[in-house]
């Protein structure tokens, strides 16, 4: 499995942790990805699962996959705004899933679960 930051600038990546709120925790090299992120969102549906595709973007949500629940028991989602080749490649929830997860999997396992949001270098590095 790759590291998060080997694509990092292909993906917008917010989430939560399990003691942790909503936050960015790849920005694809932007200094403000909230203003990208908005507009891959807009009008798609709120619901636990979704891909929509503007232009050369793709906005893509789901739940997490081991099912982990945040401290108040919600479960936790993860949502993606992708770029380039990777964001050609997603055509669906389930290729979304298949092709980005692994991409992130490793980062989040270790990071989840900390009573605070991790930093920069705790994504990249693994520290």
């Amino acid at each position: 499995m790759r590291q998060a930051g080997s694509s990092s600038s292909q993906i917008i990546w917010a989430t939560r942790g399990r003691h942790w709120g909503f936050r960015f925790l790849l920005d694809a090299g932007l200094s403000d990805p909230l203003p990208t992120y908005e507009q891959a969102f807009l009008g798609l549906a709120s619901s636990a699962s979704v891909v929509g595709h503007d232009g050369l973007v793709t906005a893509l949500r789901f739940p997490d996959p081991e099912a982990r629940r945040d401290s108040a028991r919600r479960v936790i989602p993860h949502e993606f705004v992708l770029f380039g080749e990777l964001a050609e490649s997603v055509d669906s929830v389930e290729s979304g899933e298949r092709l980005v997860w692994p991409m992130v999997s490793e980062t989040y396992a270790r990071i989840w679960e900390a009573e605070k949001a991790p930093t920069r270098d705790e994504i990249a590095g693994g520290h």
